[in-house]
């Protein structure tokens, strides 16, 4: 097929950035305006509902709507992604419960699993491998970016405006992004008949859903929920599977998922997954609860590695010819145990900069890692199946986040509640030491459990790190492709 020409592809970038930075800016600007919103609108109690609900239909979705790019073409499926999202946007800024708040996130969460992927496939039919140094910067910085300006942002508008505009700031972004897509992304797709398998298509969505729900709910103490999630569950991926073997054209080809480049890449991301979203989680509550120290202090542990990722993605994407996809993401791989062993060493007295060290060569670990996994993918198909391909790494590191949040809390639930004195801490005085207002000889006594509690906790990121490590070895080698571009000139 014929080949973007040159002069257009920076404006289809342009848009590709602008429609990821939706995505990237909502999840910190939202967590930095949400307790006011909560404050508003009350429930309190389904406060973490607002950020889980848009990460269920995110994963459920990304699966399906790679492969309608597939289909159909990736830009009929980002122009729908964006319009979905954007719907939801408005519809959060006008919620007026947190029930309502929960279902228009649901709607966002649609939207964004048609974005992600298939804009990250658009970059993969548009540029090499050799070609990805530059763009892989330019994509990175989408997040570093958001990282920082999303808090700053977040708390202006919630100084000076109403909440309504923390949703709203993201219209004329997206609005920008589609039209960018309408004017510079044409492309050539055979439009014969395509059967879409519709019937798989509902049941993973609520397969994944009702697992992602089932995983929410696991550490809290409604388990009734939690089990009837988990049987629905069972049942439509049982459904799923003889679905998929009666269909004519199934919406995942189960032959792709096997094959042995996706399934290793795909499983080391995972696990690398489980192992960020452990440090993400718990480490500020080490650094504010045993070490003492201020939110701040405990926000910069972090930020470095959120800055650290950028840098590895840009560094891994530049030697990717020099060195190869594989060692690329092997050297990523090992990056990821020799920061999380940093933890290992946390102790009350320890300065913050230890924690701070091992966040920074943790993200440096996750941007080879990440970036090389999904070059690898995308090189070890054809254009015909590259959008089911991507989708299918960004669902495993979603998968990965929700199985680490919920099996590395677990372990720390389960420290806490059976320690070998026999006394159990409550999450209540955690908090009430995370908020400075637990003193005296009880503060002492909590910051101890808690600290002892967090460091299994951190054991158990650093054996998720090895076995990340362990099966990236298992990852083989695949040739670097020139960009495949079935888009028109024109």
């Amino acid at each position: 097929m014929p080949t973007v020409p040159t002069l257009r592809r920076p404006f289809i970038l342009a848009s590709v950035m602008a429609a990821l930075f939706m995505i990237a800016i909502e999840a910190t600007i939202v967590s930095t305006a949400m307790p006011q919103i909560a404050g508003q609108l009350g429930d309190l109690h389904l406060y973490s509902w607002v950020f889980s609900s848009f990460l269920l239909t995110q994963t459920a979705t990304t699966v399906v709507f790679g492969k309608l790019a597939d289909l159909y073409g990736r830009k009929p499926v980002l122009l729908v992604g964006i319009a979905v999202f954007l719907l939801g946007t408005v519809l959060c800024g006008l919620a007026w419960s947190m029930p309502s708040l929960i279902v228009f996130r649901l709607i966002q969460g649609v939207g964004a699993g048609a974005i992600q992927p298939v804009c990250l496939t658009v970059v993969g039919d548009l540029y090499s491998v050799q070609e990805r140094g530059k763009i892989q910067g330019y994509l990175a910085s989408v997040w570093g970016v958001s990282s920082v300006l999303g808090p700053l942002a977040g708390g202006l508008i919630i100084q000076h405006f109403s909440w309504a505009w923390i949703f709203w700031l993201n219209l004329p972004v997206g609005l920008a992004a589609a039209v960018g897509f309408v004017l510079f992304l044409h492309e050539s797709v055979a439009r014969e008949k395509q059967s879409v398998d519709t019937v798989g298509a509902a049941l993973f969505t609520v397969a994944v859903a009702s697992l992602m729900a089932a995983l929410t709910e696991a550490g809290t103490s409604d388990h009734a929920f939690a089990a009837l999630a988990a049987g629905v569950c069972v049942v439509s991926t049982v459904l799923f599977v003889l679905q998929e073997r009666r269909a004519r054209d199934p919406m995942m080809n189960f032959g792709l998922w096997a094959r042995r480049p996706i399934a290793t890449a795909n499983v080391a991301t995972l696990l690398s997954g489980m192992a960020v979203i452990g440090l993400t989680t718990f480490l500020p509550m080490y650094v504010q609860g045993v070490l003492n120290q201020s939110a701040l202090v405990a926000g910069f542990t972090l930020t470095v590695m959120v800055l650290g990722w950028p840098i590895g993605a840009t560094l891994a994407a530049r030697n990717f010819s020099r060195f190869g996809l594989r060692a690329t993401l092997l050297f990523g791989a090992a990056l990821l145990p020799v920061g999380a062993a940093a933890f290992l060493f946390l102790a009350p007295g320890v300065s913050p900069v230890l924690a701070g060290l091992g966040s920074t060569v943790m993200g440096l670990g996750m941007g080879f890692l990440t970036t090389s996994a999904i070059v690898i993918i995308q090189d070890s198909v054809e254009w015909g199946e590259r959008g089911s391909a991507t989708a299918s790494n960004i669902f495993s590191r979603n998968l990965g986040s929700t199985l680490g949040a919920t099996i590395l809390g677990a372990v720390l639930n389960i420290s806490l509640a059976h320690r070998g004195d026999g006394v159990a801490v409550h999450f209540d005085q955690i908090r009430q030491l995370l908020d400075h207002s637990l003193v005296g000889a009880g503060n002492d006594a909590i910051r101890a459990a808690l600290g002892q509690s967090l460091h299994l906790t951190f054991w158990a990121v650093f054996l998720v790190a090895v076995s990340t490590l362990a099966f990236a070895t298992l990852v083989p080698s695949v040739a670097m492709k020139p960009a495949a571009r079935p888009a028109a000139a024109e």
